[in-house]
This record gives structure tokens, C-alpha cells and sequence, in this order.
């Protein structure tokens, strides 16, 4: 049997697409690989249009082929003359069902029933499908098999309760919450009127004159690049972020703004009387968003200066240490329970510190938000580290090895690499149990974060119906995980590395090599021709 490989992320693209929708599916590839070798022989492509030459010329060898696409059913070609099966992380109760007279792509329903069966990574995932598809339809349940990669992991690293001490390392840039000076007070600029300056000594009393309007800033080339800039950005968001507002209509609107900003000077005056008519055609008005005077006075502000991310940095943790991995822009994520529970759980702790790795190329897309997020709960004696970068494999393993307790606040999950990669290396987790979570959390790997179901929509559905559901994770909840599992890192040694132990055990029978073979070949009616389990995994935590 040959298996040929797609993923839209591939080896040479991988650096540079951190924080994409496909990030996560270039992990699942490279975890599948030596299952899939153990099975037959192994094709990656670089797209979808080479899969057929590659299938006729096998065809011809007599050889079999099956396409296995790592991307969504919204992605992958229902025309291909190659038996194609889709690889699906899916993390809501239903999957797109509803045609779209735009995209008929959208529903999945017609792109699986052509395929005739699919791989999930979850059985969240399969029971969704089989709900529209029927309980007939082939599904195979397969996690990414990750447990035996990890191997130099957990013999390097065996798990601490209390880290003695530990240097992170990225090439991008460490944001260290102990070393921002932190202030409420920060966050508004202070006013003082002339009679407090004067009473202050700070100034001379003067006599009162009407204040005469500041002219507009001068167009000169500089700001017109930087406005340029700003709306171009923009644009490219519009296509690339999920927004209540289509992207053709966000892109005439920055375009309409640019013009009326940057070069509307420029023009005739009698072009531009004929020009002065136009208006963005929306259906409703925008929520509010920045300007572009706003933007320059926030690049001006000393908290919206960017670190530089152009070089390696380095930290050195200790203690209870919790560490996430996540895409801010990724709204499944819960990024804001994350912080706010552990810094108020954690206000009067010095010794607990909560490692964020980011998974996310643009920094500006963020920073602000989250240094005044820390500002608003400041003071705090804990300890908050952001990690803005691209980490090798050496790097991840510091950062696995560092880890106390690997925490997770998802509102839901299509299988969640990240937390099965520290369970992997012997942490135990604070994560709800709900969507692919289900599959292998539970009290005896760590802390349960309860949560409620509440209504929302499918991803890709630019229509903003609720037609699916998803989970609301309790804060309450996620406070007392963070509490329970600090007195037990502190006062309990042994009950954490019985958890740990767990943990370990867990993803050993859950994704080990053999129990995911075993299930792939008798999917596929093969008999295994070679045990390849010893390969490393890549790591990199992606979000799927």
C-alpha cells in the first residue's frame, strides 16, 4: 500500500505559519508518518494537484495508493481519481451540514459521503459525524500516536512537583511580568489641571487664553507609509481573521479609509468633489476600532513599543510551574481565564509562575491587550512569562522539563497536542473534560475544570448562525485547580507523582504506537510490515 501525504503546512513553511488554521495539522502528519510506514510506503506532496500523476503512475506499477488529506473537508478535492480519505480535527457537537450557495465546499456532509469514510482525531469528532452521516458510516477514531517520542523527554526531565530551577530559551523575545513594572496607574495617562500644577509648584499661574485648535498633523512621505502600512495590515487581516463582517466589505472599507487618510490631498479637486460621495456600503456600522492617529500615538506610548524579536532570549523559572501553549487570535483558547485565575489565585505566592508559549507570529496582534490585562491585575506576587517565538525541539524539551502542571481553559478541543505532549512527558494537567478532552482526562491526570455547554457557530459559517455548541469553562472552577494543585505540589510530593505516573500511563494506552497501528490496519485491512515506533516525534504543541 501507498500512502500519499498532504498538509498544507509543510517543512520548509512550518516557521513561518505559526498561529494558521492548518498550523496543527503539520503535527498530526508527522506523528501519523511512521504508523503509516510501518504500514506501506509513504508520499508527502507538496499540493494536491500532484496526487493523481503520483496515483497513475502507481497504478500502472500495480501498485495501491489511498490519499490521506491533513487539511479540513472544505479543502480537500472531491475530483481526485486517487481514493482519498480525510484526517479531521473537529471540536464541535455538529460539523457544517448546510449548503451554502457560495461555497457548496462548506458542507461537509456532501464532501465525506463522496470520500465514504474518515479518520478523526477524537471520538467527539466521530460521534458529530456520525449524527449526520448516520452510525453506519466508517469512522475511524485515531489519535495522534506521540507517547513513544517523548521518550528522551521523560528520562531527561523525570517530573518535579517544585522546579529547582530551569533556563528557557527562544529565539523571539521573553515577556517577564516581574520585569515590566507593572501599574494600574499606568493605564491612563494623569491630568492635572493649572490650578493643581500651580499648587504643586510645578508651574507659574498665566493668565487664560483661548485655546486655539491644534492644525492636523503635516502628510509628510513618513506618515503616509505609516498609514499606508496600517491599512494595508488591514486588508490582509480582513482575508486571514474571523470577523462578523465579510472580507470583501472590511476590504472597502480600509481601502476607502486609506485613501481618505493618505492621498486624497493629492488628487484634483474636482476628482475628489466627484470622489467626497463615497461611503463604505454596510449593512450595519463597525465596531469601534482604532484609527490611525490612534495607532501612531500607541506606537509612541512606552507599553505599545514592541520588544525586539529578532534575537535569542533567555529566563531562568523556578517553583510550581504552569505552562500553556496557545494562539491568542484562536478564541477557543480562553487565554484571559488563564491569567486572570492564576494571578488571582496566585496574588500572594511568589514561588508560582505561569510560562505562556505563543503560538502566533504577529506580536503587535496581542501585547497591548495582554500587558493591560496584567496591569488592570496588578499588584501580584506571581509570576507571568510570555514566550513570543518559534522554539526548536531542544527548546520545547527545556520547556517540557520545566513544567510543573501543563494547564488547559478551552472552550472546546479537536484533540489538544499540546496537553497530550506534557501528559507524554509525565505532567500532570488542569484541563476541563469536555469535546476530544474526554478521550483521556480525568481525576486521576489531574484537575477538572468544570464547564457548561452554550450555543455558538460553526467557524467558517459567514452567516453567524448558531448552529452548534460548545463549552463555557468555569473561572471558579479553574481557580480552585489552580489552588488544589499548588497545595499539592507544596505539601503532597508523593500524590503528584502519582498523578504524574498517570498521566504517563494514560497516553502510553491512549496514543502509543501499537494501540494506534493496530486500529489503522484493521481500518484499512493491512497487515503491518515493519515497527518504526522507535522515530522521534517532532514536537512543536500545535493547538488541534
Amino acid at each position: 500500500m501507498n500512502f500519499i501525504l498532504y498538509s498544507d503546512v509543510n517543512d520548509r513553511s512550518i516557521s513561518q505559519s505559526l498561529g494558521r488554521p492548518e498550523y496543527s495539522y503539520y503535527f498530526v502528519l508527522k506523528a501519523y508518518r511512521p504508523v503509516l510506514e510501518s504500514l506501506g510506503r509513504v508520499h508527502v506532496v507538496a499540493s494536491a494537484a500532484e496526487v493523481d500523476p503520483l496515483y497513475r503512475h502507481l497504478q500502472e506499477a500495480g501498485e495501491e495508493c489511498l490519499f490521506l488529506s491533513f487539511s479540513p473537508p472544505h479543502k480537500t478535492p472531491t475530483d481526485l481519481q486517487c481514493p482519498t480519505v480525510c484526517v479531521i480535527a473537529w471540536e464541535y457537537d455538529s460539523i457544517p451540514s448546510e449548503c451554502h450557495p457560495d461555497d457548496p465546499r462548506q458542507d461537509w456532509s456532501q464532501t465525506l459521503a463522496r470520500h465514504g469514510r474518515v479518520i478523526t482525531l477524537s471520538s467527539h469528532t466521530a460521534e458529530a459525524i456520525r449524527r449526520t452521516l448516520g452510525e453506519d458510516f466508517p469512522v475511524l477514531v485515531l489519535p495522534t500516536p506521540l507517547w513513544e517520542g517523548f521518550a528522551a523527554v521523560r528520562q531527561q526531565f523525570p517530573p518535579a512537583a517544585v522546579n529547582a530551577g530551569a533556563t528557557l530559551q527562544i529565539k523571539g523575545c521573553i515577556i517577564d511580568s516581574r520585569a515590566l513594572g507593572l501599574s494600574a496607574d499606568g493605564l491612563i495617562a494623569p491630568i492635572h489641571n493649572e490650578q493643581e500644577l500651580e499648587t504643586r509648584g510645578l508651574a507659574e499661574p498665566v493668565e487664560e487664553t483661548p485655546a486655539e485648535p491644534l492644525p492636523p498633523p503635516e502628510l509628510t512621505p513618513r506618515r503616509r507609509a505609516f498609514i499606508t502600512r496600517h491599512y494595508l495590515r488591514e486588508g490582509v487581516r480582513a482575508f486571514t481573521r474571523p470577523s462578523e463582517h465579510r472580507p470583501l466589505f472590511l476590504l472597502k472599507h480600509n481601502l476607502l479609509m486609506w485613501y481618505r487618510e493618505a492621498v486624497s490631498d493629492l488628487l484634483p479637486d474636482a476628482l475628489r468633489q466627484k470622489l467626497s460621495g463615497l461611503r463604505t456600503p454596510a449593512p450595519e456600522p463597525l465596531p469601534l476600532a482604532t484609527t490611525v492617529a490612534q495607532a501612531i500615538e500607541q506606537v509612541e506610548h512606552p507599553q505599545a513599543v514592541l520588544p525586539d524579536t529578532s534575537e535569542y532570549a533567555q529566563i531562568d523559572v523556578s517553583g510550581v510551574v504552569y505552562v500553556s501553549v496557545f494562539n491568542p487570535d484562536d478564541g477557543r483558547k480562553n487565554w484571559h481565564h488563564l491569567i486572570t485565575a492564576f494571578c488571582w489565585a496566585m496574588r500572594d505566592v511568589e514561588d508560582a509562575t505561569l510560562v505562556l508559549k505563543i503560538t502566533q507570529n504577529d506580536l503587535s496582534s496581542y501585547y497591548v491587550h495582554l500587558i493591560t490585562l496584567l496591569s488592570q491585575l496588578s499588584p501580584f506576587a506571581c509570576r507571568v512569562v510570555v514566550m513570543h517565538g518559534y522554539l526548536e525541539d531542544e527548546e520545547f524539551a527545556r520547556l517540557y522539563g520545566a513544567a510543573s502542571f501543563y494547564v488547559n481553559a478551552s472552550r472546546c478541543e479537536g484533540l489538544c497536542l499540546p496537553l497530550m505532549e506534557f501528559m507524554s512527558c509525565a505532567r500532570p494537567v488542569i484541563a476541563p473534560n469536555h469535546t476530544a478532552m474526554r478521550d483521556y482526562i480525568d481525576e486521576e491526570v489531574g484537575f477538572i475544570v468544570k464547564s457548561s455547554r452554550e450555543p455558538t457557530i460553526w467557524p467558517e459559517d459567514v452567516r453567524i448562525l448558531y448552529r452548534t455548541l460548545r463549552h463555557r469553562p468555569d473561572w471558579g472552577s479553574l481557580k480552585t485547580a489552580y489552588e488544589d494543585s499548588y497545595a499539592m505540589a507544596k505539601n503532597h510530593p508523593q500524590a503528584y507523582q502519582t498523578m504524574a505516573a498517570a498521566a504517563d500511563q494514560r497516553m502510553h494506552d491512549y496514543c502509543g504506537f501499537a494501540p494506534v497501528q493496530q486500529r489503522l490496519a484493521a481500518f484499512l485491512g493491512l497487515t503491518p510490515v515493519r515497527d518504526v515506533a522507535s522515530q522521534p516525534i517532532e514536537a512543536g504543541a500545535a493547538s488541534c
